[in-house]
């Protein structure tokens, strides 16, 4: 299954790849950093955000986002004009499936600013103990993201900032660590 299932519009085109890249807490490594870039610019020109891209076990997954949502058109305009892309450049001799989808409404949150964007959603985060390794999840509202301050003019880095989360049904505000999170995924509210 894709990153969110619901509400995903999908397109799914089979291409030959290179070396995997592995991804790890919503960041890329490998060959697909170097194409990450221009696929962004890609999905720009065609009306969309490149929410987050991953590739595991030969699958290339673009995950698309625009504000009054993506459509199977949308999706199967930027795989046709990605695999030209990666056609073009040397991607690799090995075969890979390209699938470009929504995240859909249980949408994985990656970086702060997805955090930020979806501020007063419900949201299951999954926080990881740096010291034990032990994992616990919550599920509450998204209530703040807190930036560390800027120093010597440039921006503080993700790792320093804490997101606070409203656990539900207590009512308790949880303050955590960005990079304690080691999953949030969005929760569908009715």
């Amino acid at each position: 299954m894709g990153e969110g299932t619901t509400g995903a519009s999908r397109a799914t085109t089979a291409r030959t790849a290179g070396q995997r890249a592995e991804t790890t807490a919503g960041k890329t490594s490998g060959r697909l950093a170097d194409f990450q870039p221009e696929i962004e610019r890609i999905a720009e020109a065609s009306g969309c955000e490149l929410w987050h891209a991953e590739v595991k076990g030969g699958v290339l997954r673009l995950y698309l986002d625009k504000p009054e949502g993506v459509t199977l058109s949308d999706c199967e305009h930027v795989s046709k004009l990605v695999s030209a892309y990666l056609d073009v450049v040397d991607f690799g001799k090995s075969r890979y499936v390209l699938e470009v989808s929504s995240p859909g409404l249980d949408r994985r949150l990656h970086r702060l600013r997805d955090f930020e964007r979806f501020l007063g959603s419900m949201a299951r985060v999954t926080l990881e103990d740096p010291g034990t390794g032990a994992r616990r999840t919550v599920t509450g509202r998204l209530a703040a993201v807190e930036r560390a301050p800027e120093e010597a003019g440039e921006a503080a880095p993700d790792a320093v900032a804490r997101v606070v989360v409203i656990e539900e049904p207590k009512g308790e505000r949880l303050e955590v660590a960005f990079r304690d999170i080691k999953q949030a995924r969005l929760e569908i509210e009715l």
